[in-house]
């Protein structure tokens, strides 16, 4: 076997440094106090979870999850997502009078990568689950929920993107019926391929008006005005239905105030099946990626319980990604101090660190580069030789 490099890391995972540490930090406690202001409360899930329940119910594909053996023989994962955990609590412990439940969490998930592509195959999310209520108003409020915790984090410039799963799925049905066709459209979309989405319609046999239709699909993006568009391309049916839930959403939005930060996206789909109704993704700066996505999804019937939920995840290393670089203040101060003086130094310290000051204690005979050192806090005190 291969001797591992003593600084080599497994494939996709990171080390977070003092400084990113700290930035992580406070963003993930700034959004933390948006949603507790909304009344949702935070719960941890174990990191590791049966492959049989929470692995094949996460939708993650089974080459992305992470599995070993207990000592039983059982099959685990490490948590491929929060949704299928939190899923699992709520359906087991938490949904025994019917009753609305707000839940969050802030937590690691993991997905293994065939190769490194720069993704990391560890990354932390921060999101809620909003689960018992199928109206649209639940929608809304996890949608408002984003807005505001996004700006809470110090996110200025940022856009939700929304859709409704059922739109695409309706039109694709009405066209090409429940073919291959179909899902090779939903992958172009997934991958916002639009060129490659263009080329495969225009390859297919039909008629010049559903090839219009298809590819009007993809000019279904702006304000409230394209739900009207979104009209005149599908038949009746669940299309119909998705667009009226659409037009309620928007007057939710509307209500909040919130119509400069919410367009409408009818190319979103997603690559998650247990998806059900409303989507939407949150984009800022250049970030290629959604830095958060959510909506509507059932999975919850996947372990025993009827109950329809919503929700969002924000990935907190895109988030920072478009937030930019940040000043990380050096609040830190440092009383150098020789043994002459040790006990003097100590008992400023603890005057200090009681009056809220982050406060670093160094014999003076530990450091080798006093200069260099000295400029890593805000303030230095000297209690060297006599007093």
């Amino acid at each position: 076997m291969s001797r591992l490099f003593m600084f080599e890391k497994p494939l996709g995972m990171r080390d977070t440094l003092p400084e990113l540490y700290e930035k992580k930090h406070r963003v993930r406690t700034l959004m933390e106090d948006a949603i507790k202001q909304w009344g949702y409360q935070f719960i941890e899930t174990p990191t590791l979870e049966y492959y049989e329940t929470v692995g094949t119910a996460s939708a993650i594909l089974d080459s992305e999850l992470f599995k070993l053996l207990d000592k039983d023989g059982h099959t685990l994962v490490l948590r491929p997502d929060m949704t299928s955990p939190i899923a699992r609590v709520a359906a087991s412990r938490l949904l025994e009078n019917d009753l609305p439940l707000r839940l969050a969490y802030a937590g690691n998930v993991y997905r293994a990568q065939q190769r490194e592509g720069g993704r990391p195959a560890e990354f932390e999310q921060i999101g809620v689950e909003y689960i018992n209520d199928d109206t649209v108003s639940s929608d809304g409020e996890a949608i408002a929920l984003l807005v505001s915790s996004l700006k809470q984090a110090g996110l200025s410039q940022f856009q939700v993107s929304v859709g409704h799963i059922g739109f695409a799925q309706e039109l694709f049905k009405q066209i090409l019926g429940t073919n291959g066709r179909a899902n090779a459209l939903r992958r172009f979309l997934y991958e916002k391929n639009f060129v490659g989405y263009r080329e495969q319609v225009n390859s297919y046999s039909l008629s010049s008006i559903d090839k219009k239709r298809l590819l009007q699909l993809l000019e279904l993006r702006g304000d409230a005005e394209v739900i009207g568009k979104a009209l005149d391309i599908v038949e009746d049916g669940y299309g119909k239905e998705s667009l009226i839930q659409l037009k309620e959403l928007w007057d939710v939005i509307t209500d909040y105030g919130l119509e400069d930060y919410v367009k409408f996206d009818f190319t979103i789909v997603s690559h998650m099946s247990y998806y059900s109704g409303i989507l939407f993704e949150a984009y800022a700066g250049n970030v290629g990626f959604p830095i958060g996505n959510g909506g509507r999804y059932g999975l919850i019937e996947k372990f025993g319980k009827k109950a329809s939920a919503t929700g969002f995840a924000v990935r907190l290393d895109k988030l920072l990604e478009a937030m930019g670089p940040q000043e990380v203040s050096n609040s830190v101060e440092c009383i150098f101090f020789s043994q002459e003086r040790r006990k003097e130094a100590f008992q400023l310290a603890e005057t200090m660190k009681a009056e809220g000051k982050k406060t670093v204690l160094q014999d003076i005979n530990g450091v080798k580069n006093l200069d260099a050192f000295t400029k890593k806090f805000a303030n230095t005190t000297f209690l060297i030789g006599g007093a």
